[in-house]
């Protein structure tokens, strides 16, 4: 099984004749995705490159298509509205790789979309992969294959490193959530965790957190109430004290979202924490039992 995404997920690219989404949405049809319909205000009437129809609005791409997901690679400056408009769509998930939006136009975007029915995947993060059925983002497809671990993460490039990592010992995946590194983003850990743990397919977990903020923290809680193992791993631990690092969520304020304070709650949750990535799968191994 998968979780959030899977075969039957039909697919509406916002921003299909962009640069960054005609190459994902070819990507992604690659991979098996079902991309029915790109929305592009204007061009309306019109196909993509990849014979996609394009719609000058969601709604129309939901009414003609029937789309229940949307993903987005329009500018910072556009995309708060894109969410809106996907939300007003009534669509179930809606990935928003865009980066440098605003955070207080993401508040206002994240309480308005917490009346209706959507989740919101992001912004800043590499989308999601439900492995051999659904692919919304921007990972290379050809890194993952199915398998029992389930992986959610708040960096992209390190979903990618140690899913490789995880591929090359014959740990394959469920699905993986990109869950974005900006300080207001959709969709947490705590919201992801609890539908592993529901997946019947999903053996073992593996969270990829960072420094800054407190997600971390508020995951080991939840993980104490888990009956699958979790494995962990924090990246930033080697920062020098009072370095500014890597992207907005990376903020730390007092003792909160230091890398020791995310370990600490992680090991008091029984989870153990990869010194590096080249250890994951050892420890996943360990978790599932495999010599």
């Amino acid at each position: 099984m998968s979780i959030i995404i899977d075969e039957n997920t039909r697919v509406i690219v916002q921003g299909i004749t962009g640069r960054e989404g005609s190459f994902h949405t070819g990507q992604m049809m690659d991979y098996g995705t079902k991309v029915v319909g790109g929305v592009v205000p204007g061009k309306g009437g019109t196909k993509s490159e990849h014979g996609v129809p394009v719609y000058n609005t969601v709604k129309q791409a939901v009414a003609e298509t029937g789309a229940n997901a949307s993903i987005i690679f329009v500018p910072a400056r556009f995309a708060p509205e894109a969410v809106l408009e996907a939300s007003d769509a009534g669509l179930e998930v809606i990935v928003t790789i865009t980066d440098w939006i605003p955070q207080r136009d993401m508040i206002e975007v994240m309480r308005y979309v917490k009346l209706g029915k959507s989740r919101v995947i992001g912004p800043n993060c590499p989308g999601l992969i439900s492995v051999g059925e659904c692919k919304m983002g921007i990972m290379p497809g050809d890194t993952f294959i199915p398998g029992p671990v389930g992986l959610v993460s708040r960096s992209g490039t390190l979903t990618y490193e140690i899913v490789d990592e995880l591929t090359q010992n014959g740990l394959g995946q469920t699905t993986c959530v990109g869950i974005g590194g900006d300080p207001i983003i959709g969709t947490t850990f705590i919201d992801v965790l609890p539908l592993f743990e529901a997946d019947p397919d999903t053996k073992a977990v593996v969270m990829v957190g960072e420094i800054g903020g407190s997600d971390e923290e508020n995951a080991a809680e939840y993980i104490k109430t888990m009956t699958k193992p979790v494995v962990g791993f924090i990246g930033g631990r080697t920062a020098p004290p009072g370095k500014r690092m890597g992207h907005a969520g990376a903020i730390i304020s007092g003792k909160t979202g230091t890398p020791q304070a995310k370990v600490d709650a992680l090991h008091s949750a029984g989870v153990p924490v990869a010194d590096t990535t080249h250890d994951i799968p050892a420890l996943v191994k360990k978790a599932l039992g495999i010599a």
